[in-house]
């Protein structure tokens, strides 16, 4: 059996989309799957658009993913020397040709086709038209088969015919000298020996195009697998109305990668009605069979569910360390070992880091009572059980038994309830009136520092 070989070849003109994430994650788990080779390849001919910075942010986004790849990246931008050398194959075997047609020229073609009701295709004027000065301007045609059909058997979405007179001979190499996507992208495909090519079914019209241009060039056609859109809830094509789009905007907001992936592959791809997967499970279970044809929609409170699961779930030290981008943005400073114990008390609650984040602020900072919470239970009437409470504090420690001891006797000493007491230290302690256990959020803040809060309510009252 040949080796499997995928590839994901993002253009660096802006972050990693979601769309684009989750055919690099496709690509990835087929290659896992399959023992194969996954390669990532950086599209980076459209000079004008391409940038470092989007290329940076791209591999920062697969990184962050867990989508490491076995080869590259390579860069179209070095590679022109090989394109110049197919193309001037092409040219001597007479499969391309130069046109020297100007675009006002191409405009009236087009604009004429239109108005007699046929395809806007070119008329292969230059085909055969004696050669012109070679420094003139002029673009490089593949010169296509216009009988017959090209047939792509296409791994999710079955056989796909096209008829080639419905094709034109497609532009290769532009007036600039630089090579075109749909010629490159085979060039690089055919030398990296890439066997499955998985990408969006938007891309399906370029296919027979591309498979011409292999068997003119001699190379093996590869297998196609065209994966269905992703649509926003609204069942338009997912764009930023819908929310944030970037895998680098979604990390921005609190989410894990863990969460991402398991959602990303679930848009298009199910193994049952099981919704979550390890990776491994994933690798295991992944098969191109099981890929819909039909779109996939992004819900985002279901991407918000499986973070939340993953915050709650995911080992406390691997959770920090996502965790600490955020925690530097706040300016915390506390070792691993606490911040640890701070994050595992408040994860419960937390739907995305952000959450997280705001929910432990009163731990670093000083306490901002919330309106509301002082005034309803901050009041003259708790004043005195929460002297007791100081004072008793400060010749106890924070054991189970010895706050509960402590509490137990300021709630017999001032006629309270425990929700009548908790509440106004709640209070003291975080500024408002939802947080974990009490005791716990003591603990974690330790003696020194409950004392000095609670001292801080009383002046306050």
């Amino acid at each position: 059996m040949e080796e499997i070989r995928t590839r994901f070849a993002p253009s660096p003109t802006g972050y990693l989309h979601i769309g684009g994430a989750r055919t690099a994650l496709f690509n990835w788990l087929f290659a896992k799957k399959h023992n194969g080779k996954f390669i990532l390849r950086i599209e980076d001919t459209d000079q004008a658009r391409s940038t470092e910075e989007s290329t940076k942010a791209i591999l920062e986004s697969m990184e962050w993913l867990g989508l490491d790849y076995d080869e590259g990246p390579f860069y179209q931008s070095e590679r022109l020397e090989l394109y110049g050398e197919k193309i001037d194959e092409l040219l001597r075997t007479g499969k391309a040709y130069r046109c020297y047609c100007s675009a006002g020229e191409l405009e009236q073609k087009r604009a004429e086709a239109m108005r007699l009701g046929r395809k806007p295709k070119y008329d292969r004027k230059c085909l055969n038209a004696a050669p012109k000065d070679s420094g003139a301007p002029h673009v490089v045609r593949f010169l296509s088969d216009d009988e017959g059909e090209t047939i792509v058997e296409d791994l999710v979405k079955g056989k796909v015919i096209f008829f080639n007179d419905e094709l034109d001979d497609l532009i290769i190499r532009r007036s600039d000298g630089y090579p075109t996507y749909n010629f490159v992208v085979v060039v690089d495909d055919a030398t990296m020996r890439i066997s499955h090519i998985i990408r969006g079914d938007d891309h399906l019209n370029n296919t027979p195009r591309q498979i011409q241009l292999y068997q003119a060039l001699g190379f093996a056609v590869p297998k196609f697998a065209h994966v269905p859109m992703i649509l926003g809830e609204d069942k338009s094509r997912l764009s930023k109305r819908h929310g944030a789009t970037s895998v680098g905007a979604y990390r921005d907001e609190g989410y894990l990668p863990h969460a991402l992936v398991n959602f990303l592959v679930r848009l298009g791809w199910s193994h049952g009605d099981q919704e979550i997967f390890s990776l491994d499970e994933l690798i295991e279970k992944f098969d191109l069979k099981k890929v819909g044809k039909s779109a996939g929609v992004f819900n985002g409170e279901k991407l918000l569910w499986l973070n939340a699961h993953y915050i709650k779930t995911l080992p406390v030290a691997e959770l920090l360390r996502h965790f600490r981008p955020f925690s530097g943005e706040k300016g915390f400073s506390a070792d691993d070992e606490k911040l640890e114990r701070i994050i595992d008390l408040h994860k419960e609650r937390a739907k995305t880091l952000a959450d997280l984040s705001d929910s432990i602020i009163y731990y670093f900072m000083d306490v901002i009572y919330c309106a509301d919470a002082k005034a309803k239970f901050l009041t003259p009437e708790i004043k005195d059980a929460l002297v007791m409470l100081r004072d008793r504090l400060a010749d106890s420690d924070l054991s189970e038994d010895s706050l509960k001891a402590v509490f137990g006797d300021v709630m017999s000493a001032h006629g309270l309830k425990m929700k009548h007491l908790a509440q106004p230290v709640r209070v003291a302690l975080t500024g408002d009136k939802v947080s974990p256990s009490i005791f716990e959020v003591m603990r974690v803040m330790g003696k020194e520092m409950v004392i000095k809060r609670l001292d801080e309510a009383v002046a306050a009252i």
